[in-house]
Protein backbone atom coordinates (compact mmCIF):
# COMPACT_ATOMS: atom_id res chain seq x y z
CA UNK A 1 0.00 0.00 0.00
CA UNK A 2 1.78 3.14 -1.20
CA UNK A 3 1.07 6.46 -2.85
CA UNK A 4 3.44 8.99 -4.48
CA UNK A 5 5.18 11.48 -2.24
CA UNK A 6 3.67 14.89 -1.62
CA UNK A 7 5.43 16.85 -4.38
CA UNK A 8 4.85 14.12 -6.96
CA UNK A 9 1.14 14.20 -6.18
CA UNK A 10 1.14 17.98 -6.45
CA UNK A 11 2.87 17.82 -9.85
CA UNK A 12 0.41 15.24 -11.15
CA UNK A 13 -2.65 17.22 -10.05
CA UNK A 14 -1.43 20.51 -11.49
CA UNK A 15 -0.53 18.83 -14.80
CA UNK A 16 -4.15 17.73 -15.41
CA UNK A 17 -6.19 20.68 -16.78
CA UNK A 18 -9.67 20.82 -15.26
CA UNK A 19 -10.98 24.30 -16.03
CA UNK A 20 -14.67 24.94 -15.57
CA UNK A 21 -16.15 27.96 -17.31
CA UNK A 22 -19.48 29.23 -18.56
CA UNK A 23 -17.76 29.82 -21.91
CA UNK A 24 -17.95 26.39 -23.58
CA UNK A 25 -14.74 27.05 -25.53
CA UNK A 26 -12.82 27.14 -22.23
CA UNK A 27 -14.74 24.48 -20.30
CA UNK A 28 -12.98 21.13 -19.74
CA UNK A 29 -13.79 17.78 -18.18
CA UNK A 30 -12.32 17.01 -14.74
CA UNK A 31 -12.20 13.26 -15.40
CA UNK A 32 -8.38 13.06 -15.55
CA UNK A 33 -8.10 14.51 -12.03
CA UNK A 34 -10.84 12.22 -10.74
CA UNK A 35 -9.12 9.13 -12.16
CA UNK A 36 -5.80 10.02 -10.51
CA UNK A 37 -7.47 10.60 -7.14
CA UNK A 38 -9.40 7.36 -7.50
CA UNK A 39 -6.20 5.37 -7.96
CA UNK A 40 -4.54 6.95 -4.92
CA UNK A 41 -7.63 6.33 -2.80
CA UNK A 42 -7.78 2.68 -3.87
CA UNK A 43 -4.10 2.35 -2.93
CA UNK A 44 -5.15 3.43 0.58
CA UNK A 45 -7.93 0.79 0.62
CA UNK A 46 -10.83 3.18 0.06
CA UNK A 47 -13.96 2.10 -1.77
CA UNK A 48 -14.39 4.53 -4.65
CA UNK A 49 -17.61 5.74 -6.26
CA UNK A 50 -17.35 7.91 -9.40
CA UNK A 51 -20.54 9.62 -10.58
CA UNK A 52 -21.14 11.67 -13.71
CA UNK A 53 -23.15 14.80 -13.04
CA UNK A 54 -26.76 14.46 -14.14
CA UNK A 55 -26.95 17.87 -15.79
CA UNK A 56 -23.30 18.24 -16.82
CA UNK A 57 -22.06 15.36 -19.02
CA UNK A 58 -18.31 14.94 -18.87
CA UNK A 59 -18.08 16.27 -15.30
CA UNK A 60 -17.60 13.85 -12.39
CA UNK A 61 -17.72 13.61 -8.61
CA UNK A 62 -15.63 11.15 -6.62
CA UNK A 63 -16.62 9.79 -3.23
CA UNK A 64 -14.07 7.54 -1.52
CA UNK A 65 -15.02 5.78 1.74
CA UNK A 66 -13.04 3.69 4.16
CA UNK A 67 -14.67 2.07 7.17
CA UNK A 68 -12.84 0.88 10.28
CA UNK A 69 -11.61 -2.71 10.02
CA UNK A 70 -14.02 -5.29 11.43
CA UNK A 71 -16.87 -2.77 11.47
CA UNK A 72 -19.97 -2.35 9.36
CA UNK A 73 -20.57 1.19 10.60
CA UNK A 74 -21.11 3.52 7.64
CA UNK A 75 -22.43 6.68 9.34
CA UNK A 76 -20.48 9.33 11.20
CA UNK A 77 -16.78 10.04 10.87
CA UNK A 78 -15.06 12.72 8.83
CA UNK A 79 -15.46 13.83 5.22
CA UNK A 80 -12.63 15.83 3.66
CA UNK A 81 -14.03 17.70 0.68
CA UNK A 82 -12.74 19.80 -2.17
CA UNK A 83 -13.38 20.70 -5.78
CA UNK A 84 -11.29 19.44 -8.67
CA UNK A 85 -11.91 22.28 -11.12
CA UNK A 86 -10.04 25.54 -11.55
CA UNK A 87 -10.90 28.91 -13.04
CA UNK A 88 -9.66 29.87 -16.52
CA UNK A 89 -6.35 31.72 -16.73
CA UNK A 90 -4.72 34.53 -18.69
CA UNK A 91 -1.55 33.01 -20.12
CA UNK A 92 -0.01 36.44 -20.74
CA UNK A 93 -0.10 37.26 -17.03
CA UNK A 94 1.54 34.04 -15.82
CA UNK A 95 5.31 33.89 -15.46
CA UNK A 96 5.35 30.09 -15.64
CA UNK A 97 3.32 27.29 -17.22
CA UNK A 98 0.05 27.09 -15.21
CA UNK A 99 -0.02 23.31 -15.75
CA UNK A 100 3.53 22.64 -14.61
CA UNK A 101 4.38 22.78 -10.91
CA UNK A 102 7.17 25.34 -10.63
CA UNK A 103 9.26 25.87 -7.51
CA UNK A 104 10.70 29.37 -7.17
CA UNK A 105 11.44 31.71 -4.24
CA UNK A 106 10.26 29.04 -1.79
CA UNK A 107 6.85 28.91 -3.48
CA UNK A 108 5.01 26.27 -5.50
CA UNK A 109 3.36 27.84 -8.57
CA UNK A 110 0.56 26.24 -10.57
CA UNK A 111 -3.11 26.60 -11.47
CA UNK A 112 -5.02 24.92 -8.63
CA UNK A 113 -2.06 24.92 -6.26
CA UNK A 114 -4.24 26.41 -3.52
CA UNK A 115 -7.66 26.67 -5.18
CA UNK A 116 -7.82 23.86 -4.65
CA UNK A 117 -6.48 20.67 -6.21
CA UNK A 118 -3.41 20.83 -3.97
CA UNK A 119 -5.57 20.13 -0.92
CA UNK A 120 -5.93 16.52 -2.03
CA UNK A 121 -2.15 16.04 -1.87
CA UNK A 122 -2.25 17.14 1.77
CA UNK A 123 -5.12 14.78 2.55
CA UNK A 124 -3.69 11.72 0.79
CA UNK A 125 -0.28 12.30 2.40
CA UNK A 126 -1.81 12.58 5.88
CA UNK A 127 -3.91 9.43 5.53
CA UNK A 128 -0.94 7.45 4.19
CA UNK A 129 0.92 8.18 7.43
CA UNK A 130 -1.80 6.63 9.63
CA UNK A 131 -2.16 2.92 10.40
CA UNK A 132 -5.58 1.75 9.31
CA UNK A 133 -5.86 -0.85 12.05
CA UNK A 134 -6.35 2.01 14.53
CA UNK A 135 -9.09 3.71 12.51
CA UNK A 136 -12.26 3.80 14.63
CA UNK A 137 -14.67 5.94 12.54
CA UNK A 138 -15.54 6.24 8.83
CA UNK A 139 -13.20 8.38 6.73
CA UNK A 140 -14.31 9.93 3.43
CA UNK A 141 -12.74 11.95 0.63
CA UNK A 142 -15.08 13.93 -1.61
CA UNK A 143 -13.90 15.51 -4.87
CA UNK A 144 -16.48 17.57 -6.75
CA UNK A 145 -16.92 19.14 -10.18
CA UNK A 146 -17.86 22.64 -11.34
CA UNK A 147 -17.50 24.53 -8.06
CA UNK A 148 -16.13 27.53 -9.96
CA UNK A 149 -19.30 27.85 -12.07
CA UNK A 150 -22.56 26.22 -10.97
CA UNK A 151 -21.56 24.19 -7.89
CA UNK A 152 -23.52 21.40 -9.57
CA UNK A 153 -21.21 18.76 -8.12
CA UNK A 154 -21.87 19.72 -4.51
CA UNK A 155 -25.56 20.17 -5.16
CA UNK A 156 -25.75 16.62 -6.52
CA UNK A 157 -23.82 15.25 -3.52
CA UNK A 158 -26.33 16.94 -1.20
CA UNK A 159 -28.97 14.51 -2.53
CA UNK A 160 -26.85 11.45 -1.62
CA UNK A 161 -29.15 9.45 0.67
CA UNK A 162 -26.52 7.11 2.16
CA UNK A 163 -23.85 9.73 2.92
CA UNK A 164 -24.05 10.81 6.54
CA UNK A 165 -20.71 12.00 7.95
CA UNK A 166 -20.58 13.56 11.38
CA UNK A 167 -18.04 16.18 10.31
CA UNK A 168 -17.14 17.81 7.01
CA UNK A 169 -14.03 19.93 6.34
CA UNK A 170 -13.88 21.76 3.00
CA UNK A 171 -10.26 22.52 2.18
CA UNK A 172 -10.58 25.91 0.47
CA UNK A 173 -7.55 28.18 1.05
CA UNK A 174 -8.01 29.84 4.44
CA UNK A 175 -4.39 29.65 5.70
CA UNK A 176 -5.73 26.90 7.99
CA UNK A 177 -8.00 29.38 9.78
CA UNK A 178 -11.38 27.74 10.51
CA UNK A 179 -14.34 29.41 8.75
CA UNK A 180 -17.69 28.80 10.42
CA UNK A 181 -19.93 31.02 8.26
CA UNK A 182 -19.85 32.86 4.95
CA UNK A 183 -22.00 34.99 2.67
CA UNK A 184 -23.96 33.70 -0.31
CA UNK A 185 -23.79 34.76 -3.93
CA UNK A 186 -26.44 35.85 -6.43
CA UNK A 187 -25.66 37.15 -9.93
CA UNK A 188 -28.43 38.65 -12.07
CA UNK A 189 -28.81 40.34 -15.43
CA UNK A 190 -31.14 43.34 -15.52
CA UNK A 191 -32.31 43.68 -19.12
CA UNK A 192 -34.12 46.79 -20.37
CA UNK A 193 -35.94 46.41 -23.67
CA UNK A 194 -36.81 49.68 -25.37
CA UNK A 195 -37.65 50.67 -28.95
CA UNK A 196 -34.92 51.58 -31.38
CA UNK A 197 -35.20 54.35 -33.89
CA UNK A 198 -33.38 57.26 -35.48
CA UNK A 199 -31.73 59.58 -32.98
CA UNK A 200 -33.16 62.65 -34.77
CA UNK A 201 -36.64 61.89 -33.38
CA UNK A 202 -36.25 60.59 -29.77
CA UNK A 203 -40.00 60.47 -29.09
CA UNK A 204 -40.51 57.74 -31.69
CA UNK A 205 -38.43 55.30 -29.66
CA UNK A 206 -37.78 54.29 -26.07
CA UNK A 207 -34.15 54.67 -25.09
CA UNK A 208 -33.13 51.65 -23.04
CA UNK A 209 -30.07 53.44 -21.67
CA UNK A 210 -32.24 56.21 -20.26
CA UNK A 211 -34.52 53.63 -18.64
CA UNK A 212 -31.46 51.81 -17.28
CA UNK A 213 -30.46 55.07 -15.57
CA UNK A 214 -33.69 54.81 -13.59
CA UNK A 215 -32.97 51.13 -12.83
CA UNK A 216 -29.49 51.96 -11.55
CA UNK A 217 -30.88 54.71 -9.33
CA UNK A 218 -33.30 52.26 -7.74
CA UNK A 219 -30.59 49.59 -7.38
CA UNK A 220 -28.35 52.05 -5.56
CA UNK A 221 -31.25 52.75 -3.22
CA UNK A 222 -31.58 48.98 -2.63
CA UNK A 223 -27.84 48.82 -1.97
CA UNK A 224 -28.20 51.36 0.83
CA UNK A 225 -31.29 49.58 2.18
CA UNK A 226 -29.35 46.31 2.45
CA UNK A 227 -26.48 48.10 4.16
CA UNK A 228 -28.71 49.80 6.70
CA UNK A 229 -31.15 46.95 7.39
CA UNK A 230 -28.86 43.92 7.77
CA UNK A 231 -25.61 43.49 9.67
CA UNK A 232 -23.60 40.70 11.30
CA UNK A 233 -20.54 41.82 13.21
CA UNK A 234 -18.53 38.62 12.53
CA UNK A 235 -17.93 39.72 8.92
CA UNK A 236 -15.21 42.15 7.87
CA UNK A 237 -17.87 43.70 5.60
CA UNK A 238 -20.79 43.32 8.02
CA UNK A 239 -23.64 43.99 5.58
CA UNK A 240 -24.87 42.45 2.30
CA UNK A 241 -23.18 43.97 -0.75
CA UNK A 242 -24.57 44.86 -4.18
CA UNK A 243 -22.11 45.44 -7.03
CA UNK A 244 -22.86 46.86 -10.48
CA UNK A 245 -20.35 44.79 -12.40
CA UNK A 246 -20.94 44.99 -16.15
CA UNK A 247 -23.12 47.02 -18.53
CA UNK A 248 -23.61 47.06 -22.27
CA UNK A 249 -26.20 48.50 -24.64
CA UNK A 250 -26.80 50.24 -27.93
CA UNK A 251 -24.98 49.87 -31.20
CA UNK A 252 -24.43 53.34 -32.67
CA UNK A 253 -24.44 56.99 -31.62
CA UNK A 254 -27.19 57.93 -34.09
CA UNK A 255 -29.63 55.20 -33.05
CA UNK A 256 -31.99 55.15 -30.09
CA UNK A 257 -30.76 52.31 -27.89
CA UNK A 258 -33.19 49.40 -28.08
CA UNK A 259 -31.64 47.15 -25.42
CA UNK A 260 -29.37 47.65 -22.43
CA UNK A 261 -28.21 45.01 -19.96
CA UNK A 262 -26.59 45.33 -16.55
CA UNK A 263 -25.01 42.46 -14.58
CA UNK A 264 -25.05 42.72 -10.81
CA UNK A 265 -23.61 40.66 -7.94
CA UNK A 266 -25.27 40.45 -4.51
CA UNK A 267 -23.68 38.79 -1.44
CA UNK A 268 -26.37 38.00 1.16
CA UNK A 269 -25.69 37.40 4.83
CA UNK A 270 -26.86 34.30 6.70
CA UNK A 271 -30.48 34.89 7.65
CA UNK A 272 -31.30 36.69 4.41
CA UNK A 273 -32.82 34.04 2.16
CA UNK A 274 -32.35 33.93 -1.59
CA UNK A 275 -36.14 34.07 -2.03
CA UNK A 276 -36.39 37.23 0.07
CA UNK A 277 -33.50 38.83 -1.77
CA UNK A 278 -34.97 38.02 -5.18
CA UNK A 279 -38.25 39.63 -4.12
CA UNK A 280 -36.45 42.75 -2.93
CA UNK A 281 -34.81 43.02 -6.35
CA UNK A 282 -38.15 42.65 -8.15
CA UNK A 283 -39.75 45.22 -5.84
CA UNK A 284 -36.97 47.68 -6.66
CA UNK A 285 -37.78 47.70 -10.38
CA UNK A 286 -41.56 47.25 -10.09
CA UNK A 287 -42.41 51.01 -10.35
CA UNK A 288 -40.55 51.18 -13.67
CA UNK A 289 -42.47 48.21 -15.07
CA UNK A 290 -45.73 49.75 -13.87
CA UNK A 291 -44.92 52.85 -15.89
CA UNK A 292 -43.44 50.91 -18.83
CA UNK A 293 -45.03 47.40 -18.75
CA UNK A 294 -42.63 44.57 -19.56
CA UNK A 295 -39.70 46.89 -20.10
CA UNK A 296 -37.38 45.52 -17.39
CA UNK A 297 -36.56 41.84 -16.86
CA UNK A 298 -34.45 40.17 -14.17
CA UNK A 299 -32.59 37.05 -15.33
CA UNK A 300 -30.48 34.81 -13.08
CA UNK A 301 -26.97 34.35 -14.46
CA UNK A 302 -26.54 31.13 -12.46
CA UNK A 303 -28.27 29.29 -9.65
CA UNK A 304 -27.84 31.41 -6.51
CA UNK A 305 -25.61 30.15 -3.70
CA UNK A 306 -27.14 30.53 -0.23
CA UNK A 307 -25.12 31.78 2.70
CA UNK A 308 -23.48 29.23 4.99
CA UNK A 309 -24.30 29.46 8.66
CA UNK A 310 -22.45 27.49 11.32
CA UNK A 311 -22.05 27.84 15.08
CA UNK A 312 -18.96 28.95 16.93
CA UNK A 313 -19.74 26.49 19.73
CA UNK A 314 -19.95 23.36 17.54
CA UNK A 315 -17.62 20.49 18.35
CA UNK A 316 -15.87 20.68 14.98
CA UNK A 317 -15.26 24.42 15.24
CA UNK A 318 -13.83 24.03 18.74
CA UNK A 319 -11.58 21.17 17.61
CA UNK A 320 -10.35 23.11 14.55
CA UNK A 321 -9.62 26.17 16.69
CA UNK A 322 -7.63 24.06 19.13
CA UNK A 323 -5.57 22.31 16.44
CA UNK A 324 -4.94 25.39 14.30
CA UNK A 325 -4.51 27.70 17.30
CA UNK A 326 -6.63 30.24 15.45
CA UNK A 327 -10.08 31.64 16.17
CA UNK A 328 -12.84 30.72 13.73
CA UNK A 329 -13.90 33.55 11.43
CA UNK A 330 -16.59 34.63 8.96
CA UNK A 331 -15.65 35.37 5.32
CA UNK A 332 -17.25 37.31 2.49
CA UNK A 333 -16.72 34.74 -0.30
CA UNK A 334 -18.80 31.58 -0.75
CA UNK A 335 -18.04 27.84 -0.99
CA UNK A 336 -19.81 24.49 -1.32
CA UNK A 337 -20.47 24.49 2.44
CA UNK A 338 -24.23 25.28 2.38
CA UNK A 339 -24.84 22.29 0.10
CA UNK A 340 -22.63 19.76 1.91
CA UNK A 341 -24.08 20.93 5.22
CA UNK A 342 -27.41 19.58 3.97
CA UNK A 343 -26.03 16.08 4.62
CA UNK A 344 -26.58 16.84 8.31
CA UNK A 345 -22.91 17.18 9.25
CA UNK A 346 -21.08 19.81 11.26
CA UNK A 347 -19.23 21.72 8.57
CA UNK A 348 -16.30 24.13 8.39
CA UNK A 349 -14.08 25.56 5.66
CA UNK A 350 -10.34 25.22 6.39
CA UNK A 351 -7.44 24.53 4.09
CA UNK A 352 -3.85 25.38 3.11
CA UNK A 353 -2.93 28.47 1.13
CA UNK A 354 -4.16 32.04 1.13
CA UNK A 355 -7.46 33.14 -0.42
CA UNK A 356 -5.53 36.16 -1.70
CA UNK A 357 -3.91 33.83 -4.25
CA UNK A 358 -7.20 32.38 -5.52
CA UNK A 359 -8.12 33.28 -9.12
CA UNK A 360 -4.85 35.19 -9.51
CA UNK A 361 -2.01 34.91 -12.04
CA UNK A 362 0.98 33.01 -10.62
CA UNK A 363 -1.22 31.25 -8.05
CA UNK A 364 1.07 29.64 -5.50
CA UNK A 365 1.53 27.93 -2.15
CA UNK A 366 4.18 29.25 0.23
CA UNK A 367 6.37 26.24 0.98
CA UNK A 368 7.00 27.29 4.57
CA UNK A 369 3.28 26.70 5.16
CA UNK A 370 3.39 23.05 4.02
CA UNK A 371 4.56 21.38 7.22
CA UNK A 372 2.36 23.40 9.63
CA UNK A 373 -0.68 22.85 7.41
CA UNK A 374 0.07 19.15 7.04
CA UNK A 375 0.37 18.76 10.81
CA UNK A 376 -3.05 20.34 11.42
CA UNK A 377 -4.70 18.14 8.77
CA UNK A 378 -3.03 15.02 10.19
CA UNK A 379 -4.10 15.90 13.74
CA UNK A 380 -7.65 16.58 12.61
CA UNK A 381 -7.96 13.19 10.91
CA UNK A 382 -6.47 11.44 13.94
CA UNK A 383 -8.82 13.17 16.37
CA UNK A 384 -11.91 12.40 14.31
CA UNK A 385 -11.21 8.90 13.00
CA UNK A 386 -8.35 7.19 14.87
CA UNK A 387 -7.26 6.01 18.25
CA UNK A 388 -4.62 8.75 18.48
CA UNK A 389 -2.39 6.96 20.98
CA UNK A 390 -1.85 4.10 18.56
CA UNK A 391 -2.41 5.49 15.06
CA UNK A 392 0.84 7.23 14.13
Amino acid sequence: MSVPDFLDMYKTLIAKPSISAIDESLDLSNKAVIDVLANWCRDLEFEVEITELTHAPGKYNLLARREPLNSSKNHGGLMLAGHTDTVPFDDARWNSNPFELTEKDNKLFGLGSIDMKGFFAFVITAISQLDRKYQNAPLMILATADEETTMAGAQQVAQHTSLKPKYCVIGEPTDMVPVFTHKGHMSSAIRVTGRSGHSSDPDRGLNAIEVMQQVISRLLHLKEELKNKYSIEHFAVPHPTLNLGHIHGGDNANRICGCCELHIDIRPLPGLSITELEQMLLNAIQPINEQLPGCVDVIALHDPIPAFSGRTDSGLVKLAEKLSRQKAIAVNYCTEAPFLQQLGCETIVMGPGSINQAHQPDEHLDMDKITPSQNVILDLIEKCCFNKEKAS
